[in-house]
């Protein structure tokens, strides 16, 4: 049965182009179990491969993948799947190093999905040194969102080594895509015909006037000159926000979570300001190195998920806030101050909002941005803000696929035309896995950032003595 896509989920195809490739990724390297043979990934891709059937979402295809901006768009299922189009093996020249492997992700990356068939592609990269391996995996952000994705690929994955049967996320049975599906007869709105339905009006309702009282005060505070809270047009003009191409690079960093979470309990944030922090100081520098560092403190972008601990995912249930970066600030614990202060009265103004409310709010307050998006003016007219960047928590313990240890996480995320940069992190197993994806022809040299950022973790380990 054909599934109509929601509203956020259409801007997404809308603003699908040659440059504008809206796909989220992630990159996985394992090491390999001691008793691998040396074809283990050829048998391991072949045995896949034999298994043809794709559960929801991975059989769903657009209805008219040739006219991507169809107001009416339709998921429908696909009746022949090709699962080797989907599962693809490639090797590096051994011994292959960590800058070949970013290499090849990068071009990897840099390719649009095919609408004519599912919109994800899944790569298993072999000849890594030591017979490690890693797996990159692709999605279109209308299918699902990043925290869906990531949230279905780590059940293709054991916490036990000795386990060898668990078959990849495609393979798998998952709730489906569509959030309507998920209203069943244990919710009351769903099976209260009229009454359900004047409760959803009136939480529609309440959320509009809580969104009402909060752009007051966001008015207010920029009317009274009040320099901590963030106006949708506050972000400066830089390199990051012009047009760009198609070409991707992707770069990354890790670190020990504790430490990371240390450095925030002593600065008195938390650890999404470190984040913030981290990613400001690297910015700075790479910025400055370029003669291109704003007198005005970047702006960036964070996401918020708002759902519930125990939802299945599907689709897109994000909100967002705007903080300042601080990045005309020199002095690193200076610069983390103004984080900490900038973020806490953005987060107060989520305070007491429903979950509907939140994503109003987030809509309206982004509402420059993707007017920007649909009318093509984006890099050419001053950004809303410079840089997204976003934390996703991730599994504590461990992971294993078919015996292989997964080293780390490492998320790509979607650069568009007025953002050539996106700023990813996930936890996994006792470290903080940052990704970096930008546009290969507007940031010349972007891997420099890594190196930069992990600059910035020495300067506010020592600033704060957490070690």
């Amino acid at each position: 049965m054909a599934k109509r896509l929601s509203p956020s989920d259409l801007l997404f195809l809308y603003s699908e182009s040659r440059e504008t490739m809206n796909h989220v990724a992630s990159m996985l390297p394992f090491t390999p179990p001691r008793d691998a043979p040396p074809d283990w990934m050829r048998r391991l891709v072949d045995e896949i491969r034999e298994d043809r059937k794709l559960f929801p979402p991975w059989n769903l295809k657009l209805k008219t993948p040739d006219f991507l901006r169809n107001p009416v768009q339709h998921w429908v299922e696909d009746e022949r799947p090709d699962i080797d189009y989907h599962v693809r093996r490639s090797a590096l020249p051994a011994p292959g190093d960590e800058r070949e492997l970013g290499v090849l992700v990068s071009r990897l990356h840099s390719h649009p999905v095919d609408f004519h068939y599912p919109p994800w592609e899944t790569h298993f990269i072999e000849g890594l040194e030591g017979g490690r391996f890693a797996i990159y995996t692709k999605i279109h952000h209308a299918l699902i969102d990043g925290f869906t994705g990531m949230r279905l690929l780590q059940k293709s994955l054991a916490q036990d080594p000795a386990e060898r049967d668990t078959p990849l996320f495609f393979a798998q049975h998952h709730p489906s895509p569509d959030r309507a599906d998920r209203l069943n007869s244990s919710d009351p709105a769903a099976d209260s015909g009229f009454s359900g339905l004047m409760g959803k009006v009136r939480e529609q309702l309440d959320a509009a006037r809580d969104v009402g009282n909060v752009l007051r005060d966001v008015w207010r505070a920029v009317r009274d000159n009040d320099g901590d809270v963030v106006n949708p047009l506050q972000a400066p003009r830089s390199i990051l926000n012009g047009r760009i191409g198609r070409n991707r690079r992707f770069a990354t960093q890790r670190y020990p979570l504790d430490q990371v979470k240390a450095i925030a309990k002593a600065a008195g944030g938390t650890l999404n300001d470190a984040v913030l922090a981290l990613s400001a100081g690297a910015l700075r520098r790479f910025l400055h190195e370029l003669n291109a560092l704003p007198d005005r403190p970047l702006v960036a972008m964070i996401p918020v998920s708002v759902r519930p601990r125990d939802d299945p995912g599907g689709g897109n249930a994000v909100g967002s806030i705007l903080a300042s970066l601080a990045t005309d600030v020199e002095d690193p614990k200076g610069r983390f101050d103004a984080i900490i202060t900038s973020t806490r009265r953005a987060k107060e103004q989520l305070q007491g909002l429903s979950r509907n409310a939140i994503l109003q709010l987030s809509a309206v307050m982004l509402l420059p941005s993707g007017l920007q998006h649909i009318t093509g003016t984006s890099g050419i007219v001053r950004p809303q803000f410079n840089v997204v960047i976003s934390n996703v928590p991730g599994p504590e313990k461990p992971l294993y696929f078919r015996g292989a240890e997964l080293e780390a996480v490492y998320p790509l995320s979607i650069p568009v035309h007025g953002q050539a940069l996106n700023i990813t992190c996930q936890s996994y197993a006792g470290t903080l896995d940052f990704g970096f994806t930008g546009c290969r022809d507007t940031l010349p040299h972007m891997q420099r950032l890594a190196v930069y950022m992990g600059e910035t973790f020495q300067q506010l380990t020592e600033a704060y003595g957490a070690t």
